[in-house]
C-alpha cells in the first residue's frame, strides 16, 4: 500500500521497492519448509501419511521433495526486484517483469503445495485463489498480479478464519483422495515448470546482457510493454 500510494518518503525509498520480493520469498520458504517436513516424515519416520497439529492429513513422499525444490527455484524466478511502481491511475502496484513465465511457474508450484500440505483446502486456497489474480493479469490488469495475489489471499484468509465451518463442516467441504500418483505427477510438473522458467530467465538475461535480479529481463515482450505503459511518471 505504501508503494502503491507513494506515502511519504518511505513510499519513494529505493530499498522499499524490493519488499514485495522479500515478503513473497519468505512466504515461499514457509511453504517449502512444510513440504520438507512431510518429506522428513516419509524418509526418517517411514510414514506415508501423517496428521498435522491442525488435524490435516498429509501424504508424504517424493512428491514433497520435488515440490520443495520447485519452490526454492521459484524464488529465483522472481526478476528485477527493484522495478516496482505505482500505476498512473493510483489503483495498482505494478511489477512489469513478473510476466506469465513466472506466474504460471508459481501457480503450478503453489497449487501443488496446497495439494501436498493443505489437501482438504486445495480447491479453495489452491485452485480458486490462484486463478483469480492470474485471470485478472491475463485480461485486464497487466503487471498487477502480485498485488492482486496478495489481496485475494488476504480476503480469503480473513473469510476462512471468521467462517471456518465453510471449509470444515458445510456442504462446500472438499476432500482429497490422497492419491500418491496424482501428488507425484503434480509435483513433477511443478518442478519441470520452474526449471523451464529459470532456464528461460537465464537465456533472456544472457541475451540482453543484464543481471536478472537488478534489471528487467522481459523488456520488449508484450506483457512487459503493456504493464510499463501503465506506470506513473517519476
Amino acid at each position: 500500500m505504501v508503494i502503491k500510494y507513494r506515502w511519504g518518503r518511505l513510499g519513494k525509498a529505493p530499498l522499499l521497492l524490493a519488499f514485495p520480493f522479500v515478503i513473497v520469498a519468505i512466504n515461499i520458504l514457509i511453504a517449502v519448509c512444510s513440504d520438507f517436513e512431510s518429506a522428513y516424515h516419509f524418509f526418517a519416520l517411514g510414514e506415508t501419511t501423517w496428521v498435522t497439529s491442525e488435524g490435516a492429513t498429509q501424504l508424504a513422499g517424493w512428491n514433497n521433495v520435488f515440490n520443495g525444490i520447485a519452490g526454492l527455484i521459484n524464488i529465483f524466478c522472481m526478476t528485477s526486484w527493484w522495478s516496482v511502481y505505482p500505476s498512473k491511475d493510483g489503483n495498482d502496484m505494478l511489477w512489469p517483469d513478473m510476466t506469465w513465465v513466472y506466474i504460471l511457474a508459481y501457480d503450478i508450484w503453489n497449487f501443488c503445495y496446497t495439494y501436498n500440505c493443505l489437501s482438504h483446502h486445495a480447491w479453495y486456497c489452491g485452485l480458486a485463489l490462484l486463478l483469480a489474480p492470474t485471470v485478472a493479469n491475463a485480461f485486464w490488469n497487466k503487471g498487477g498480479w502480485i498485488q492482486n495475489c496478495a489481496n485475494t489471499l488476504a480476503i480469503w484468509c480473513m473469510f476462512a478464519q471468521v467462517f471456518p465451518a465453510f471449509q470444515e463442516e458445510s456442504v462446500f467441504v472438499t476432500h482429497s483422495t490422497l492419491d500418491p500418483t496424482a501428488a507425484t505427477v503434480v509435483s513433477v510438473l511443478a518442478l519441470v515448470a520452474n526449471v523451464f522458467a529459470i532456464a528461460y530467465i537465464a537465456y533472456r538475461a544472457k541475451k540482453l546482457g543484464v543481471n536478472p535480479y537488478r534489471h528487467d529481463v522481459f523488456e520488449g515482450t508484450c506483457d512487459w510493454e503493456q504493464a510499463t505503459l501503465r506506470r506513473a511518471a517519476e
